[in-house]
């Protein structure tokens, strides 16, 4: 189960919500309301939470629209980043536990738990590990248990200094169960991942940056991460592609494997188009022109 969130106080592109049969499609089909927006503009996708009146609280429809979301962009032809971030005063405030339940029960809620890994409520955040272009959070206001645990799973964390972050399941006797051991392990010491579980603690920005739960702070992380997801758009998406498979399979392996994966990603790389442009370019000090990989 996931964690049921603490409230807290009161250019050119194509945009829409996404659609399939997991949860998602506009208010006005008489189904469920819009709860994720997907803008992609160029390279870069935007991707919204859409619930700012309960602060983005997580509930059925809007997992269903993370989880189609993300698939979607999987096969974007062209894309080169996504920027996720939450509309009004949060980023997103955890689990929608009153909505959740009752919209399906307690059997409802933990049917999406069982079944295949990752279950139902784990691919709401470990779809934007699976991504194969790089995530950027921009993280504002309460990120708390589901919330913190899908900013987690980008790339990328750029948070404003006063942003409040917890891992909050151990208030309502649960553990963080969405996909967080694919991804606090790399970011924090066991330690400090065992005192903010076992507390669920809230941490202002500036000591989650201090700590390790964010890449950096800034006023406004939505300008700069999407001045990042178009820096990033500028290289070779082979390569920038290639280099996330590299983290994502690598980061904690066995030797051998490890080394193995670098040398295969860099086999295909070189001598390949993009690399080769990427070096002409640099040499003729100008800006590369790249092909996109195909969807």
């Amino acid at each position: 189960m996931v964690n049921a969130g603490e409230q807290p106080a009161g250019g050119e592109g194509r945009e829409r919500a996404p659609t399939d049969a997991e949860g998602s499609s506009a208010e006005r089909d008489g189904r469920s309301p819009e709860r994720v927006r997907v803008r992609v503009d160029g390279h870069v996708a935007v991707v919204t939470l859409t619930r700012p009146d309960r602060h983005n609280a997580l509930d059925l429809p809007m997992l269903g629209q993370l989880i189609a979301a993300a698939r979607r962009l999987a096969d974007e032809p062209g894309l080169r980043a996504v920027v996720l971030h939450g509309d009004g005063p949060s980023f997103c405030s955890g689990l929608d536990v009153a909505g959740v339940m009752a919209a399906g029960g307690l059997d409802g809620l933990l049917e999406g738990v069982r079944g295949e890994v990752p279950n139902w409520f784990q691919q709401a955040a470990h779809r934007w590990l699976e991504l194969p272009v790089p995530v950027i959070a921009a993280v504002h206001g309460a990120c708390f248990g589901g919330g913190l645990q899908i900013a987690l799973a980008a790339d990328i964390r750029i948070a404003t200094p006063d942003a409040r972050l917890s891992v909050m399941e151990i208030r309502w006797g649960l553990i963080p169960d969405m996909s967080i051991t694919r991804t606090l392990p790399r970011l924090v010491a066991i330690d400090v991942a065992r005192e903010l579980t076992y507390t669920g603690r809230i941490v202002d920005g500036e000591e989650a940056d201090r700590i390790g739960l964010v890449t950096r702070l800034a006023a406004d992380p939505m300008a700069e991460a999407l001045t990042l997801a178009g820096e990033i758009a500028q290289r070779s998406p082979h390569a920038v592609r290639a280099a996330k498979r590299l983290y994502e399979e690598g980061w904690i392996g066995e030797r051998s494997a490890t080394l193995a994966l670098e040398a295969q990603l860099q086999l295909a790389l070189v001598g390949s188009p993009n690399q080769l442009e990427a070096v002409v370019a640099g040499l003729a000090k100008r800006a590369p022109r790249f092909a996109d990989p195909a969807p």
